[in-house]
């Protein structure tokens, strides 16, 4: 299970909804009559779906790591106070 570089452009656009309709539906026949084809979409909407997971966690560990800081380091009281008092 070989996938070309125009084919994975392909799976892209059509996966990202960068093609015209026509050519979607038709991409949409090619996926059900080639199960090889129809795998690789699935496979490359999977490895969508981790990486976004993956940019998540990162996002979510990096605003973390601002926020023990600026409520933790005693440099940023004063910004902690305001927030604070902003959420009585």
């Amino acid at each position: 299970m070989t996938t070309s570089w125009i084919e994975m452009q392909q799976i892209e656009a059509y996966l990202k909804e960068k093609i015209k309709t026509a050519d979607a539906l038709l991409f949409e026949a090619r996926v059900l009559l080639d199960n090889e084809l129809a795998d690789k979409v699935m496979a490359q909407q999977r490895t969508y779906g981790l990486i976004q997971q993956f940019g998540r966690r990162q996002l979510k560990k990096e605003i973390e790591t601002i926020h023990q800081q600026l409520f933790t380091q005693s440099e940023y009281t004063s910004f902690s106070q305001k927030i604070k008092r902003l959420f009585k």
